[in-house]
């Protein structure tokens, strides 16, 4: 890799990584050759088989864990030197936010919220 695509190279974070959207948006950051943590709680939409064709990738890490936890998101932030966030993560079926609308709440509201703290203390820091 010469010094311009280096710098073109990013680490991404990516919160929903083993969702539809989010597990292709993996696999095409990987062959466009950035570096990629996927984080995902892995509910009804999650599915991690999806993540199979990259799972041994040198540059792809997936962490099992619900964004609503700040400070893991803070450590992951701050350990893999994440310069890009792209947040997918979300209870996006609408029978399901009727059904249970306090799960809707907590991983699209605090969870995003959660996520934007970790990423502004990271960012002060």
């Amino acid at each position: 890799m010469n010094a311009a695509q280096d710098r073109a190279r990013r680490r991404v974070l990516v919160t929903g990584g083993a969702g539809f959207i989010g597990s292709m948006l993996c696999r095409r950051l990987i062959a466009d050759g950035h570096a990629v943590v996927a984080v995902d709680c892995l509910t009804y939409a999650g599915n991690r088989a999806s993540l199979a064709p990259i799972a041994d990738h040198p540059d792809f890490c997936f962490l099992p864990f619900d964004i609503a936890q700040q400070d893991r998101l803070a450590a992951v932030l701050a350990e893999r030197s994440i310069d890009t966030v792209m947040h997918l993560a979300a209870e996006s079926h609408v029978d399901r936010a009727i059904a249970a609308p306090g799960r809707f709440l907590e991983t699209n509201v605090m969870g995003s919220f959660a996520l934007l703290q970790a990423v502004r203390r990271y960012l002060e820091h």
